[in-house]
């Protein structure tokens, strides 16, 4: 039978039985899709070049551990978790990720489970890089971006005008952009 017309659970377990012509399949079948994704989220072609080639090196070297279902929401949540590794080594922005994650078509899988795990991932890594800022400017940011409430409604919930809103962003945004920048330099 041609591996092209396999499903993808069946090209993974061949893989698990190291057929690397399986793992080519899969690797041309999905390529694509992962780069879009990942330079979607980072608007760098480098970095997610570099972030889909880092989520085959990882499936191929952990193929005998990795119990897989569903390859096609296995690749997409673990090439969401490279950019946010991307994020916490500091070689690239947590704004872009933020700005990108509640706009994509692409991050919606069936698992909702899974999907959970790593929203919440997200959140608390999100919430680490924040702890630096003042409680209040912290939870603006928030809110504006992970919560995807507007100005006007933060500026309600605090009992604030809209530009005090306005301004605790930017304040959080130029925060995270320096603390980004010394990270990686």
């Amino acid at each position: 039978m041609n591996n092209v017309s396999l499903s993808d659970l069946e090209l993974w377990n061949k893989v698990i039985s190291d057929d690397s012509a399986a793992f080519a399949c899969l690797y041309d079948r999905h390529w694509a899709a992962l780069f879009k994704t990942a330079n979607y989220y980072t608007q760098d072609e480098h970095t997610a070049e570099e972030i889909v080639h880092d989520v085959f090196v990882t499936l191929w070297q952990r193929r005998k551990f990795l119990n897989i279902n569903n390859f096609r929401n296995y690749i997409f949540i673990t090439t969401r978790y490279h950019v946010l590794k991307k994020i916490k080594q500091g070689k690239m922005s947590p704004i872009t990720y933020v700005e990108h994650y509640n706009e994509s078509a692409d991050h919606q899988v069936s698992n909702k489970e899974t999907e959970r795990i790593s929203q919440s991932d997200f959140e608390i890594e999100l919430k680490s890089m924040l702890q630096g800022l003042p409680k209040r400017c912290s939870e603006i940011f928030y809110l504006s971006r992970v919560n995807q409430l507007s100005n006007q409604e933060i500026a309600k919930t605090f009992g604030i005008s809209k530009p005090s809103v306005e301004n605790q962003i930017t304040l959080a945004l130029k925060y995270l952009r320096n603390k980004m920048m010394n990270r990686s330099g």
